[in-house]
């Protein structure tokens, strides 16, 4: 066993339900299991750029906390030691403070680190593992675009916030005969558009990883009049990418109204367009995402009990494993677009607007 008295954990990145979970495991199992100290580090690796700002973990801190969405120790996606920004005379200045980060670690006693995040947390997480910190990942996003293992926790809970909304949009869209534009998120991947869409019984969904055109979704459109379907779902991931007609105005924030004033201006029809944005990261994680979380948190303490450093835990045919986190990183788990997922909504008659 590693010589490890205390541990320090951080979440990074964007929140996601289901983080608090992890926290709660790997608090209740150092404490519990190994009979370590538990550090909460605040606001990603701020708490260790400010390290006053950290604080130790109990079982009472934890209590309780299992069922509530985002994260009891606060998150950042600009918390990068590396490249960490001020204002000198009035000037920005980028710098490199992880040697500062690591000295921090080791000043609050903190033998090894496990840090909860995507990409860019893990990205961060391999450069100070390469510079001497001891430290393990959990994969978090809600988008399921990592690689390296199966599912990331939140996902479950999203999508089913997602097939929610377009459950609600059916009834409203189905009574005034209307296209109704829905926007999920998925900057890379289309993997909750995808599920939604089929879990929701849209009609059009438009993913990243298929092109598509507005002429393509009007044609489907169309032919659903044809023969009396008078209303339309689409669903759309946030980062589907857009004709070369709507290109030149796409600007943050705006895909699905753009896609949906095409498509009122080309079929001639009555759209609404629906952003859920970040209601999608909120509220309680599914039972799904709950045990996902705490089986994750429970393996990392675990792995930094058997030393694994600069490894990060995954899921591997529904097992729990590990992999390098430089393995982890780099790499988005696309929607494969001859893959099953698609082929079956193809086969039911969804339209991915390459039609």
């Amino acid at each position: 066993m590693s010589n490890i008295r205390c541990i320090g954990i951080c979440t990074g990145g964007g929140d996601a339900p289901g983080l608090n979970a992890v926290i709660r495991a790997a608090v209740k199992t150092a404490f519990l299991k190994y009979k370590w100290r538990v550090i909460g580090i605040p606001d990603g690796f701020d708490g260790l750029i400010w390290p006053e700002k950290s604080y130790e973990l109990t079982l009472k801190h934890v209590s309780g906390i299992l069922p509530r969405g985002g994260t009891i120790l606060g998150t950042t996606n600009r918390g990068n030691p590396f490249r960490f920004s001020s204002s000198e005379n009035g000037q920005e200045c980028v710098r490199d403070i992880s040697d500062q980060v690591i000295a921090n670690t080791r000043k609050l006693g903190i033998d090894a680190v496990v840090s909860i995040g995507g990409d860019g947390s893990q990205t961060i997480a391999l450069e100070l593992f390469q510079r001497g910190m001891k430290i393990v990942g959990v994969p978090k996003t809600i988008d399921n675009d990592l690689s390296a293992t199966e599912v990331t926790f939140g996902f479950d809970t999203a999508l089913t916030t997602a097939t929610d909304a377009v459950d609600k949009i059916h009834t409203t869209a189905e009574s005034h005969h209307r296209v109704m534009v829905v926007e999920v998120m998925g900057r890379d991947a289309g993997w909750i558009a995808l599920e939604a869409g089929i879990a929701g019984g849209a009609h059009v969904i438009l993913i990243p990883e298929i092109p598509f055109s507005i002429e393509g979704v009007c044609k489907f459109v169309t032919e659903r009049e044809s023969y009396g379907k008078r209303f339309t779902i689409v669903v759309v991931a946030e980062g589907v990418k857009l004709p070369p007609e709507l290109k030149e105005n796409r600007r943050a924030g705006a895909v699905a109204n753009l896609i949906g004033n095409a498509i009122s201006v080309t079929a001639k029809k009555e759209v609404r367009v629906s952003v859920l944005g970040h209601i999608q990261r909120g509220g309680s994680p599914t039972a799904y995402d709950r045990i996902l979380a705490t089986r994750f948190g429970v393996a990392a303490v675990d792995l930094i009990a058997a030393g694994g450093f600069g490894r990060m835990v995954c899921l591997k045919n529904e097992c729990i494993d590990s992999v390098d986190i430089a393995d982890a990183i780099g790499r988005t788990k696309m929607v494969d677009p001859e893959g099953q997922l698609v082929q079956t909504a193809r086969s039911i008659g969804v339209c991915f607007g390459d039609c």
